[in-house]
């Protein structure tokens, strides 16, 4: 009776705390991992031929020409969507990812959380969070792309132009792609600490707890990251795409048009910097969020 006394409390946090923890373990995340996510964005518009007459040919060689040519400030070009969506989205990855956790086990008719649970409940929060986002995705993606450098002053600059010249519904272009996006990474991440937090040793004290969590984040944002680096290629296609005859528009089609044209190693462009973010990305993210939730129920409940 005593282990499941805990895992009550831990449901019963309310959404608010969850919107909090979510928010502070997102930023936390973002200000540390950032300029992996301009590179991949790079990497990911780079297809067969030149990128404003300049080609990256590996994550140092990236971060190198930015820093030379562009200065260090465009690594944290496009930051602010991302800053202003963080909080929302965390708190709904995981607030979701717990509702839907309770809700499967009452359909399932079982009291203890399994891993085929937890990837369902993942790939709902994927789906859930990823409907949120696609606006902020949008205009990161646009901010992020070199060739947009002089056509964007900022992040209110780059909505106003977007929903002027596109439409409102332009920043909701991808969103499919999206879904895909997030319901493969979160599915993969949820199942995978499960799992992994089954087979690491019980942990008896404070530091082995923050030992796990990691390391059970960092492996499931590096299987994660394996199973949605095809989707956010064509996400990242999609979105950057302003011209009145798309070339990518579905997330399938799109798959099928960039392993024809480009090879089927195109749709994992941007995986290194990718992985280098959000497999220790993912470990950060599940500490900081374990570690605030923990204070919370300690000294707000």
């Amino acid at each position: 009776m005593s282990t499941t006394t805990p895992a009550k409390t831990e449901k019963s946090l309310p959404f608010l705390y969850h919107f909090a923890a979510g928010g502070i373990a997102g930023v936390s995340e973002i200000l540390v991992m950032y300029p992996l996510d301009v590179v991949k964005t790079r990497f990911q518009l780079q297809d067969n031929t030149t990128v404003s007459g300049e080609r990256y040919t590996s994550v140092m060689d990236c971060l190198r020409k930015i820093i030379k040519n562009e200065g260090f400030g465009r690594l944290y070009r496009g930051i602010l969507p991302p800053i202003l969506v963080e909080a929302p989205k965390r708190a709904i990855k995981f607030s979701a990812n717990e509702k839907y956790s309770n809700l499967l086990k009452k359909y399932y008719g079982v009291d203890k959380l399994t891993q085929s649970i937890s990837i369902q409940s993942g790939i709902g929060a994927g789906i859930t969070e990823a409907i949120i986002i696609v606006p902020f995705e949008l205009v990161k993606i646009r901010l992020q792309n070199k060739e947009n450098t002089g056509k964007y002053t900022g992040t209110l600059d780059a909505l106003a132009k977007i929903v002027k010249k596109e439409g409102i519904r332009a920043l909701f272009n991808g969103l499919e792609a999206t879904i895909w996006r997030h319901g493969a990474w979160n599915g993969g991440y949820f199942g995978v600490i499960f799992g992994v937090r089954s087979s690491l040793p019980k942990a008896t004290n404070k530091q082995q707890q923050l030992r796990n969590n990691f390391i059970a984040g960092t492996i499931g944002g590096t299987v994660g990251t394996m199973l949605n680096t095809p989707f956010d290629v064509v996400k990242t296609r999609i979105q950057n795409d302003s011209g009145p005859v798309r070339k990518y528009n579905w997330t399938l089609p799109a798959v099928g048009i960039v392993a024809k044209e480009e090879g089927v190693r195109a749709l994992y462009k941007g995986f290194i910097p990718k992985l280098l973010r959000l497999g220790p990305g993912g470990g950060i993210l599940l500490v900081v969020f374990d570690q605030v939730t923990t204070m919370m129920k300690k000294y707000l409940l």
